[in-house]
């Protein structure tokens, strides 16, 4: 997660990133992005492409699991779809 905004009022990024770059590094793709103060949607995320990147191995961290599983992201039913189309 990249944070973006102005102070105190945080916006995050979801991103993929090489794990051998630097934190701050440019991400592969944005994957969506997450607002902790709104009321209402918090987070959107391509649900594709999060299935396409864990595919081939990326992991989440904590954070962005916990906000991914909030929104039903994250989990062997977020997976679902993508095993049934490599069958």
């Amino acid at each position: 997660m990249q944070k973006v905004g102005r102070p105190r009022t945080p916006h995050f990024r979801i991103v993929a990133i090489d794990s051998r770059k630097a934190r701050d590094a440019a991400g592969l793709e944005i994957l969506g992005h997450y607002h902790p103060k709104d009321k209402g949607k918090k987070i959107t995320v391509n649900l594709e492409r999060v299935n396409f990147w864990r595919a081939r191995g990326a992991q989440a961290s904590d954070t962005l699991r916990t906000a991914l599983k909030t929104a039903g992201a994250w989990g062997p039913s977020a997976l679902a779809p993508l095993a049934a189309a490599a069958h």
